[in-house]
């Protein structure tokens, strides 16, 4: 399977967080699944730190290059086609960050692993949660 990790499924999975499912974590851990990252998601996390919403050591900056190195995730390129794709999505979630994530999923044709229900409540996206 190729998982696109939202952003809060792929802090959680590093952080060992308990509201993340056993189907996540053994998904996550299965070295069979393709794993992807998109660099929104570095983004996100980044600006969570900033508004002290999470807090990475010793710097989110650093915590962010570990974790890259700790969990082998391919990078989801960004492109004119997401960006496009992104703002033709019917979703009640205007969050550019969950619309690019969304349309990445989409575009590369990767299932999204991820517990928001803008996401899992809709037919067109696959989700796994």
């Amino acid at each position: 399977m190729k998982l696109l990790l939202d952003t809060h499924i792929w802090i959680w999975y590093l952080l060992g967080n308990e509201r993340l499912s056993e189907t996540l974590r053994g998904a996550i851990g299965d070295e069979s699944n393709e794993l992807w990252l998109s660099p929104i998601s570095i983004w996100e996390t980044l600006i969570l730190a900033e508004k002290k919403k999470i807090i990475l050591n010793p710097d989110p900056a650093t915590w962010i290059q570990n974790s890259l190195q700790q969990l082998d995730t391919q990078q989801a390129p960004l492109s004119n086609e997401i960006a496009i794709i992104s703002r033709q999505l019917q979703l009640e979630q205007q969050d550019p960050a969950d619309r690019f994530i969304a349309a990445t999923a989409i575009h590369l044709q990767l299932t999204l692993a991820t517990v928001d229900q803008h996401f899992t409540k809709v037919d067109w996206l696959p989700t796994l949660s």
